[in-house]
């Protein structure tokens, strides 16, 4: 059976090239990809270069920068800071990515079938994601992770089951736009069933503003992880940016760096992020193309 798609909305070869060609246009968007790109790779072969155990005592507390074993300097216990944002960055990205990839399959999920078949599906449905709006995100990511034990599991879970109502109302919006549209019509009126319509028809053609979403949602887990860890619900076995700044914020007038260079972390990382997300909405934006 052959289902009518519109096309201009799909990413063909000539509408990927022409994407990217508008991502790299935009100077900001490009910066971020490469300083993104410069994060991944020192976290994902900093730790093979690197080889120092982040919470091994390697010299005498609040060794400044410069000085000694640790070339970033050392916590209020002697630990290596630059080893602590080598090994600390995979849990950062993982906790981001996993708990993105949940929070846009509830969204879309959720959102497609109330944007589908709207009335009481519809009514149902947006009642319960506005219970889970009017929440505080982050209140209940703390009471989910203090029920169970922090783990790195616990936490991406906690995280993508408070973050998905914005992915759905969004995924929603798209879905009541596109439903009705002409190719939608023809796909239905040749046979094509409930599912195929919203997942291999009108899902397609709706990714662009999904795919912007995507990312951040990403950059909000990692906020998300990093304020959990600052307040100590983080797992303490397993090193992170935001374990490092709870630990040291005692100290972070008389030791600057302790807070500082994991702070720094955060920033960039999430930065990078938002300015990926922008360039891709931009790249995505089909009027901005035929100018």
């Amino acid at each position: 059976m052959t289902i009518p798609v519109d096309i201009s909305a799909l990413p063909s070869p000539d509408g990927a090239s022409e994407a990217w060609r508008m991502f790299r246009r935009n100077r900001a968007a490009f910066a971020g990809l490469i300083l993104f790109a410069i994060i991944l790779l020192c976290v994902i072969a900093g730790p093979f270069l690197y080889r120092v155990n982040p919470f091994a005592i390697v010299s005498r507390p609040f060794s400044q920068p410069g000085f000694g074993a640790a070339p970033l300097g050392t916590d209020y216990l002697g630990r290596d800071i630059l080893a602590g944002l080598l090994n600390g960055g995979r849990l950062d990205l993982i906790v981001g990515l996993g708990a993105g990839t949940i929070t846009m399959s509830i969204g879309v999920v959720v959102g497609a079938l109330s944007g589908f078949y709207g009335g009481w599906v519809d009514s149902v449905l947006m009642r319960i994601t506005e219970f889970f709006q009017v929440l505080p995100p982050l209140l209940l990511a703390m009471t989910i992770v203090s029920l169970f034990s922090p783990t790195v599991i616990t936490i991406t879970l906690s995280i993508g089951v408070v973050s998905w109502p914005p992915a759905a109302r969004l995924t929603r919006g798209e879905f009541m736009r596109v439903r009705h549209l002409d190719y939608v019509q023809a796909a239905r009126s040749i046979g094509a069933g409930k599912n195929w319509l919203i997942w291999r028809v009108i899902l397609p053609n709706v990714l662009p503003p999904l795919i912007v979403a995507a990312t951040l949602a990403a950059a909000n887990a990692i906020l998300f992880e990093s304020g959990l860890s600052f307040l100590g619900l983080g797992d303490p076995n397993v090193m992170s940016w935001g374990l490092m700044m709870g630990q040291n914020r005692d100290y972070a007038l008389a030791a600057w760096w302790t807070t500082t260079m994991p702070g720094v972390a955060i920033f960039f990382t999430v930065l990078s992020i938002s300015l990926i997300g922008d360039g891709l909405s931009e790249a995505f934006n089909v009027r901005l193309r035929e100018r």
